[in-house]
């Protein structure tokens, strides 16, 4: 068993369990529900309990409450870039200064020119998002409703708007070492390779886990969960909703 003095009370304080945000813990940019916050209480009382996702920890805290650094023993911002262990942050992270200005201007310049020449049934604000440790880029634009967010998915199923930008960003930078990821229902990162959801593992690695499972929903090649759900390091498991990672939990950990 691990011998980890904060974690001694729980039942298997050699199993940790990580959760992607985003269709995982909460509807796709919306609010935790009630019975996922009783279920995650009670898991917690188990095993360790964290988080990891693309976005930054206030964007977390609008999904998770405010006191989301209290009610998981670990949480992982951008992937893990910005890291907190029971409350307190653990190291950080910069993917500007690790692409360097002149190179992040030219990209930053590409981006905005794909966006401008695209066909979309409409389009908000906020298309290109600066991050500490990556880039989202949205076709549709992060400001937009709900609705129009739905409206995006549908329209991008169909005319595959991401994977067609993701693949001229490959053609147009292949020596820049970029990792593109589609997440969510409207975006996608551009982060360094190797910073993708695994990158949170180093951060628990000292604590000993015997078993890490992760819970994800873009688990497909290309998904944000995809590096992270096949890592030999984890235990993947792959649901479609908030309401399926409760089910499947409720089956692994017996409450």
């Amino acid at each position: 068993m691990v011998d980890i003095p904060e974690f001694a009370h729980k039942e298997k304080p050699d199993t940790l369990v990580l959760f992607d945000v985003d269709g995982t813990l909460t509807p796709a940019r919306l609010h935790v529900s009630n019975e996922v916050i009783d279920v995650l209480q009670q898991l917690r009382k188990k095993v360790c309990v964290g988080f990891v996702g693309g976005s930054d920890l206030s964007k977390q805290k609008e999904q998770l409450g405010d006191d989301v650094l209290n009610n998981f023993d670990y949480a992982f911002s951008e992937n893990g870039l910005t890291a907190y262990r029971l409350g307190k942050e653990m190291a950080t992270q910069s993917f500007i200064n690790w692409i360097g200005e002149e190179k992040y201007n030219k990209l930053a310049v590409f981006i905005l020119g794909y966006l401008s020449k695209i066909e979309l049934p409409r389009r908000r604000g906020t298309f290109l998002e600066f991050r500490n440790g990556m880039i989202n880029v949205s076709p549709v634009g992060r400001n937009a409703s709900t609705a129009e967010r739905n409206e995006f998915e549908a329209y991008d199923k169909e005319h595959q708007v991401r994977a067609k930008f993701v693949e001229a960003l490959k053609k147009e930078f292949p020596d820049l070492g970029l990792t593109y990821s589609i997440g969510g229902q409207i975006s996608f990162d551009v982060f360094p390779t190797g910073w993708d959801k695994t990158y949170c593992l180093q951060h628990v690695e000292k604590d000993g886990f015997k078993e890490i499972h992760f819970f994800g929903d873009k688990t497909y090649k290309g998904g944000n969960d995809w590096e992270i759900y096949e890592d030999p390091r984890t235990i993947g498991h792959s649901v479609t909703s908030p309401e399926d990672t409760v089910r499947i939990l409720k089956e692994i950990f017996k409450f």
